[in-house]
């Protein structure tokens, strides 16, 4: 791993040969985007760095490269882990075409097999697997051995997913040139020893800091909603409407005024043309929601319409409450968006 072109010459020096430099983002797709290229020698690697280095890759800024030997490849596999959350069982996905094109490959190249948690992974599935995508050999018997392994990995460590692609053949060799390895967030707090990349931006570091999730879109339309179903439903309302939401913001069940007033504290940050404030009330009760809004309007001048619609658990303390202050709730929230996408629009 270097982050420098010098760095990046040095480790192809040391390697000796021809190189891959690569760019190390949170993003797939990377040889598409010009973030992975080759080097013969270590002036050709230098160029390379300073090259990448300089790049946005699938939107990310490139910072740090991984310098590694080129190897020949005389095959590319697919093989990972992952949770499939509508079986509640882990599900291995494998295929006998690997590479960056692995999301265009026929269902009928892909093999599917779900573990038993009781029983685990032993070599026998891996044989197995190995045979239904045609390997044999030298590269069969060690996909059987590699198999087992990284099932240990991805339960010993709470992975969400882990994945190998490429694996290679290689001079009838199995190598895992590229993958990926992420961790269940929740798990976290046992998973010391494993290293952790995050890619927040400043606004979503405080979402996080304050048990928010939330995510920035770039649109032009501030979005929160209470419940993940409801701020998803939200944003695919805004769309439908003609809209740009600028974030994925769900306040959660029984956040009060204060969390409330953090939240459109964040909104406000991300200088939209309208807030679309979409709550439909259960544990998060439609008063505290007002108030909030009350509170950050005394607060800070708010220089941007806010479109809310306001339906469920102390309904009309809270419609009441905005009324009062001179502001409009919706019941339907249908209504509520397309009135948002109209200001958002230059309406």
């Amino acid at each position: 791993m270097v982050t420098s072109s010098e760095e990046a010459a040095q480790v192809a020096a040391e390697i000796g040969g021809a190189v891959v430099v690569k760019s190390q983002i949170l993003a797939s797709k990377r040889g598409k985007g010009g973030g992975i290229k080759f080097a013969s020698v270590p002036e050709e690697a230098r160029e390379a760095a300073v090259s990448i280095l300089a790049m946005t890759v699938q939107g990310h800024k490139v910072g740090k490269l991984l310098v590694e030997e080129k190897i020949q490849i005389d095959k590319e596999l697919y093989l990972a882990i992952t949770v499939d959350g509508s079986a509640k069982k882990p599900v291995i996905i494998a295929s006998s075409q690997g590479g960056v094109n692995i999301e265009d490959v026929p269902d009928e190249h892909i093999v599917k097999s779900y573990v038993d948690i009781t029983v685990g992974v032993y070599p026998y599935l891996g044989r197995e697997i190995a045979r239904r995508i045609g390997l044999t050999g030298k590269p069969a018997a060690d996909y059987a051995k590699l198999l087992p392994l990284l099932y240990k990995c991805f339960k010993g460590k709470d992975a969400e997913l882990v994945e190998i692609n490429p694996l290679v053949i290689s001079r009838d060799n199995l190598i895992a040139v590229d993958s990926k390895f992420t961790v269940d967030d929740d798990a976290l707090y046992r998973q010391r020893d494993v290293p952790y990349v995050e890619d927040r931006t400043s606004i979503e570091k405080q979402a996080h800091d304050l048990g928010l999730a939330f995510v920035e879109l770039g649109g032009n339309i501030a979005v929160m909603a209470n419940g993940a179903g409801m701020s998803m439903g939200s944003l695919d309302t805004l769309v439908h409407y003609g809209g740009s939401p600028a974030n994925f913001l769900d306040a959660g069940g029984g956040t009060g005024t204060e969390g409330t007033a953090k939240a459109l504290e964040l909104l406000l940050q991300t200088n939209p043309r309208v807030i679309f404030i979409n709550i439909f009330g259960g544990i998060t009760r439609c008063d505290d929601v007002a108030n909030a809004l009350i509170q950050v309007k005394k607060t800070r001048e708010i220089s941007v319409p806010v479109i809310i619609r306001l339906v469920g658990t102390n309904e009309e303390e809270g419609v009441k409450i905005l009324n009062d202050h001179g502001i409009q709730a919706y019941k339907v929230m249908q209504d509520a968006a397309a009135k948002t996408v109209e200001i958002a629009n230059g309406g």
